[in-house]
């Protein structure tokens, strides 16, 4: 029986062997998945009876670090160039300095610079797009959390690569930027259309641009319908912000089953009352005084998160975005953030925050910018004030989840935080599959 197992077993091997080597006749049959082709670049490949000249005084013989063919000479398929449209992308450079004969060598960095951001632009437009997208659905399965996670954070590692970015710039003199800026007419990072998609699929609402920019950023699109139209859909679509709000909402202990608002309300008042007879006991006039005054403070504040009516009166001033449902949903997210069943949802609040920082962070690299190539008076070449308009949006109002960045306000020390039921808990410990997914593991 052992000499049918090794015949059946080189006969194996025997017909795998020249499967390879049919494979490896036949042009155009290249795989990634057949070992004998190399890498998908084509390095690495077996030579088969080709021929490869050794250089004169050079001895490869049992060198494999040199085989390879060269897979687009012999066997054809689409080049490194054709793939990344590279004849497009590399002749979209035209400085406007050349183009009137003096040509100032700054203006290509300049040039280059605005051009990759735009390509980045277009980048993190595509990871929200699929973000939202999967949050677009009634019940976000958990299995795609992971995803959403990872598509997230490599918004983020773009922004971050965006905010560096200004900094090559600052390799530029005024005086530098002063030999070209008058060829740039009227052209200004104000006419972006990506970035202002970017805002409204974050979810920047228009009320809350600062006054040049509500005027006037529809404006610069007037004789451009198309980007028009694209403008006015972003602003109507569900923005990042609108559906993870819809998605916190629906976080599991916010209804009866566990009713996370009354128990946090519960330990609240429980903290409170304590504070309070502290404070009754102390002597000093003037330390009374103080405590009772961040007693009120901190009462007025809970307050804000427990009622629905309060908390609506802050978002119609402006300074909260979430709904009531969503802002309590993050907050119990964020309390008990070591359950299992939290800990995506936890990290993804974090990215979120990570995004709106970063971006703060750019606008602050590029205000530092203006000044340092324009002081803080001359006008900007779109028409706006320049460097004052700029700093302007770095207010909270441009901050999508500043809510996210105030739930520390919030929180209390984790031996105070509302103890979960047993039902709860199993419930944070068991992730959610849909009914299908079970009856197929069984």
């Amino acid at each position: 029986s052992r000499g049918r197992r090794t015949s059946g077993y080189f006969l194996v091997n025997i017909s795998i062997c020249s499967t390879t080597a049919l494979a490896m006749s036949t042009p155009h049959k290249f795989s990634i998945l057949n070992q004998s082709q190399g890498c998908p670049a084509g390095y690495g490949a077996r030579r088969g009876s080709r021929t490869v000249p050794v250089p004169e005084g050079e001895d490869l013989a049992g060198d494999t670090t040199q085989e390879g063919v060269n897979v687009l000479a012999d066997a054809g398929g689409i080049s490194y160039g054709d793939y990344l449209q590279l004849d497009k992308v590399l002749s979209a450079q035209k400085p406007q300095s050349r183009v009137h004969g003096q040509e100032v060598h700054d203006e290509h960095l300049f040039i280059i610079t605005h051009q990759a951001y735009e390509l980045w632009f277009k980048q993190l437009i595509f990871e929200i797009d699929s973000i939202r997208e999967c949050f677009l659905n009634e019940q976000v399965h958990e299995a795609k959390m992971l995803e959403v996670i990872k598509r997230l954070q490599r918004v983020v590692m773009i922004i971050k690569l965006l905010v560096d970015q200004v900094l090559i710039l600052e390799t530029m003199t005024p005086l530098d930027f002063m030999d070209f800026r008058d060829y740039l007419s009227s052209a200004s990072g104000f006419q972006s259309l990506q970035f202002r998609l970017l805002e409204n699929k974050l979810g920047i609402k228009s009320e809350y641009r600062v006054k040049y920019n509500q005027a006037n950023y529809r404006r610069v699109y007037e004789d451009k319908p198309d980007e028009l139209t694209a403008l006015e859909e972003s602003e109507d679509e569900p923005s990042l912000s609108d559906v993870v709000q819809r998605w916190l909402e629906r976080t599991p202990g916010l209804s009866d089953d566990f009713n996370f608002a009354a128990k946090y309300k519960e330990a609240i008042d429980k903290i409170l009352a304590e504070s309070i007879l502290k404070i009754e006991e102390e002597d000093n006039i003037a330390m009374k005084t103080h405590l009772m005054s961040n007693y009120r403070k901190k009462k007025e504040q809970f307050d804000s998160i427990f009622d629905a009516d309060v908390h609506n009166a802050l978002v119609k001033r402006g300074e909260r975005r979430f709904s009531h449902k969503a802002l309590l949903g993050a907050l119990m997210i964020a309390s008990y953030s070591e359950e299992p069943r939290f800990h995506q949802p936890h990290q993804l609040l974090m990215a979120l925050m990570d995004i709106d920082s970063l971006i703060t962070k750019w606008r602050y690299n590029h205000v530092m910018l203006v000044q340092r190539m324009l002081g803080s008076s001359q006008l900007g070449t779109g028409g706006s004030s320049g460097y004052q308009y700029l700093r302007s949006t770095l207010s909270e109002r441009y901050k999508v989840f500043i809510d996210l960045f105030n739930m520390s306000t919030f929180l209390v020390p984790r031996n105070l935080i509302p103890p979960l039921t047993p039902q709860m808990r199993t419930t944070l410990r068991t992730h959610n599959l849909d009914v299908e997914e079970k009856i197929q593991r069984g």
